[in-house]
C-alpha cells in the first residue's frame, strides 16, 4: 500500500496532464451530490479505478475557484509555479513546525513573510507565519492581542471593537474566546476615526482586547479610514488589528496605496495569498509588528518538545494557534522568485483593470444599475425590479448550467448581486457573458 507501484506511477502521469489541461476544461454540468461513489471495501478497486472516480465523478461536481466567471466570495487563481510546489510538499511529508524538521523550507517561508511585512510597510523585527486562513490568521492575533494586554494590565480584557463590516471570522474568533465584541461604524462604509472614538469613548480601555478594522471588506471592498483609527488605537495604547485577507494585494498597485495609509502602524495584520496573491488553498499569513507577543502567546511548552523549544530557534509554529502545520508558505515563495514580483503587480492591476470594466458595462445598462461606488476589485449592483427570489433563481440556473458563480448579497439592507475579481484570467467577455444574461433575463421568477 505504501509502495509506488506502476499503477500508481502511471496515475500520476495521468494526472500532471490533467492538471495542465483543466484550466481550458468548461466547468460540467453536474451540480450538486452525485450517488455513483464507490462502496469502502476490504479489498479496495485500486488507484486507477479510484483516479476515474476522483476525475470523472467528483471532481466534476465543484465550481473551481480558479475558473474566470468564478465571481462569488472571494477566489483564487494559483499559478503554475505555486501549483508545482504545492503538490512537491505534499509529496515531501514536510512538517512545518519547526526548523529541525522542516530545514530550509523554513528560510524560504520567512522570505516570503519578510515580502508581505515590506509590502505593508512593517519594521525590519516584523515576523509571522503562514496559517490555514483569513479566520486562523485573526483568531491568532487576536489571542497575540490578549496576551499583550494581560502583561500590560494584570487581567484579561473580554471585549473586542470591530467596525460593522469586519469579516465572520472576528465573531467566531471572539466566542471562541469567550469575548464579546462590539461593533463601530456601519457595514456599508469604511468605519472613521469618529465612529470608533465613539464606541471606545464609551468603554474602559483595560477591558478591550482589541480593535479590528477593515482593509478591504469581503461584501464592499471598502477600506476603512486606518490611519485615524490607529490614532485612537495608539493615544489609548490599544492593539490594533488589521483584517486584510483579501484587499492587501491591493498594496502592489502605487495607485492605490494611498488608501490603506497608517496600515503599517497596526500591531497585526491578516493577509491571505490563497485570495489575491494567487497560491493555493489554504494559505493565508497573520505577520506582527512586535512578534515577541506573539512567540510568548502562542509557544507550546512540553518534554516531548524541548528538542524545539530553544529560545534562539525561530519556530512557525510558536506564532499562531497550532502546531501541526503545513508548510503553506513554500508555494508563495516559489512563485515570487519564479516569476517575480513585476508580474504580481500587473496580475492584480488586470483584475482592478477588469472590475472598473464591469462597473463601466453596468452603468452603461439600461436593466442594470450600480448598488455603490466600487472598491478595489469588488462590484456590487442590482438588476431592476428584481427580488431576492429572482436573484437566488438566477443564481442558481448561471451555477447549474456552468455560466458562472455570481452569488446574491445585501447591501444597505436590499438584495443585491457580488462580482469579486481576483482572477487576472477573467476577461472582459467573461464580464459580457454574466452581464447579458441577467440583462436578458426580464423575469426569472
Amino acid at each position: 500500500m505504501h509502495d509506488f507501484a506502476l499503477q500508481d506511477r502511471q496515475v500520476l502521469n495521468d494526472l500532471a496532464d490533467w492538471i495542465v489541461d483543466r484550466r481550458a476544461t468548461p466547468v460540467p454540468v453536474r451540480p450538486g451530490r452525485t450517488s455513483e461513489l464507490p462502496e469502502v471495501t476490504a479489498a479496495g478497486i485500486g488507484i486507477e479505478a479510484t483516479w476515474a472516480v476522483l476525475r470523472d465523478v467528483l471532481l466534476p461536481t465543484t465550481f473551481p475557484t480558479d475558473h474566470p466567471r468564478y465571481l462569488a466570495f472571494v477566489g483564487g487563481s494559483p499559478t503554475p509555479a505555486a501549483v508545482i510546489t504545492d503538490a512537491a510538499l505534499s509529496a515531501a511529508s514536510v512538517y512545518g513546525g519547526s526548523e529541525l524538521e522542516a530545514g530550509d523550507v523554513v528560510a524560504a517561508e520567512r522570505v516570503a513573510i519578510r515580502w508581505l511585512s515590506d509590502l505593508v510597510g512593517y519594521p525590519a523585527q516584523a515576523h509571522g507565519v503562514f496559517v490555514s486562513g483569513g479566520s486562523m490568521a485573526n483568531l491568532s492575533g487576536l489571542v497575540a492581542a490578549r496576551h499583550g494586554r494581560i502583561a500590560s494590565h494584570g487581567r484579561a480584557p473580554r471585549v473586542i471593537v470591530a467596525g460593522a463590516a469586519a469579516h465572520s471570522s472576528v465573531r467566531a474568533a471572539a466566542a471562541i474566546m469567550g469575548c464579546e465584541v462590539v461593533v463601530a461604524g456601519s457595514a456599508d462604509r469604511p468605519l472613521s476615526g469618529e465612529e470608533l472614538t465613539a464606541v471606545l469613548d464609551s468603554l474602559d480601555d483595560r477591558d478591550i482586547v482589541a480593535v479590528v478594522a477593515t482593509a478591504g471588506a469581503t461584501n464592499t471592498g471598502a477600506v476603512d479610514a486606518l490611519d485615524e483609527i490607529a490614532d485612537c488605537c495608539e493615544v489609548r495604547g490599544i492593539w490594533l488589528h488589521v483584517d486584510a485577507a483579501y484587499g492587501g494585494a491591493a498594496l502592489l498597485v502605487p495607485g492605490r496605496r494611498a488608501a490603506f495609509e497608517g496600515i503599517e502602524r497596526a500591531d497585526s495584520i491578516t493577509i491571505d495569498p490563497h485570495k489575491w496573491l494567487f497560491t493555493p488553498f489554504d494559505c493565508a499569513a497573520v505577520i506582527y509588528r512586535d512578534p515577541s507577543i506573539a512567540r510568548a502567546a502562542h509557544s507550546q511548552r512540553a518534554d516531548y518538545l524541548e528538542a524545539v523549544n530553544d529560545d534562539d530557534v525561530d519556530n512557525p509554529a510558536d506564532y499562531a494557534v497550532h502546531l501541526t502545520r503545513r508548510a503553506r508558505g513554500l508555494p508563495v515563495w516559489a512563485s515570487l522568485v519564479a516569476n517575480g514580483t513585476d508580474a504580481y503587480v500587473d496580475a492584480v492591476e488586470c483584475c482592478l483593470a477588469t472590475a472598473g470594466y464591469a462597473a463601466k458595462r453596468i452603468e452603461a445598462s439600461p436593466h442594470l444599475e450600480l448598488a455603490t461606488e466600487p472598491h478595489l476589485s469588488v462590484v456590487l449592483f442590482r438588476r431592476h425590479g428584481w427580488t431576492s427570489n429572482d436573484y437566488d433563481r438566477w443564481s442558481a440556473r448561471a451555477r447549474a448550467s456552468g455560466t458562472a458563480l455570481v452569488t446574491p448579497t445585501r447591501f444597505a439592507g436590499e438584495p443585491a448581486l457580488r462580482l469579486c475579481f481576483v482572477n487576472p484570467l477573467t476577461s472582459a467577455a467573461d464580464v459580457d457573458l454574466v452581464l447579458n444574461s441577467l440583462e436578458r433575463d426580464a423575469s426569472p421568477s
